[in-house]
């Protein structure tokens, strides 16, 4: 398999699983401003230019992170990234995905394009602030929900946790301070720690 991605990107979720798996793969760096590949145009490889895409081994292209993620770790079911389909506990996974892909990742998105739709700096200053405001309140509710947790689902670290980590891991980028937050100041530095977070953050140029 091969994964496209981008350094630091939510493409680092499915990296992260993919190193937990103990997979073997390959990656392709994605300058995701201009759609390139070192081979030329990434639109090619996914037409809506946005990683992570995974090239399977039957050379068949699945886009969207969540279900990149649901799909690796389906195919090693035994080390229980993701719970079993049909049971609640799977649909409860599946809620923290949206949950992360509708009301975190996506509040980070203003952040880092503002200044494309927002010409008045003062302007641009006063919807982030209220953009920053919106973010921390799901944070907070996030960080309720991990009373009494190691990991989002309970005590196993799973592909929302992968992704939570990924999401989060943008804050200091954009002046979001998670340190009030003592739920997820703990978790984060339980997530941070393993190894196959390290490893994937290490391929990406991220950690020495």
């Amino acid at each position: 398999m091969k994964l496209y991605f981008s350094p630091g990107a939510c493409s680092m979720a499915p990296h992260i699983v993919m190193q937990e798996l103990g997979m073997a793969y390959e990656l392709e760096r994605v300058n995701v401003r201009e759609k390139t590949i070192a081979s030329g145009s990434f639109l090619s490889i996914n037409s809506k230019g946005q990683v992570p895409a995974l090239k399977l081994d039957s050379n068949e292209i699945l886009t969207e992170g969540t279900v990149i993620m649901q799909y690796l770790a389906d195919q090693k079911p035994e080390m229980n990234l993701v719970p079993k389909w049909g049971t609640q506990d799977r649909y409860r996974a599946m809620e923290w995905l949206n949950f992360i892909s509708t009301e975190i990742h996506k509040s980070y998105t203003p952040f880092f394009v503002a200044e494309r739709y927002v010409a008045d700096e003062k302007v641009r200053a006063e919807y982030l602030n209220n953009c920053k405001t919106a973010l921390l309140a799901k944070i907070k509710w996030a960080n309720e929900q991990m009373t009494g947790k190691d990991y989002l689902l309970g005590k196993n670290f799973t592909i929302c946790d992968a992704y939570l980590f990924t999401c989060l891991s943008w804050s200091g980028h954009v002046g979001v301070d998670l340190s009030p937050f003592k739920n997820i100041t703990a978790w984060n530095a339980r997530v941070y720690a393993r190894k196959g977070v390290q490893a994937a953050m290490k391929a990406e140029g991220l950690l020495k």
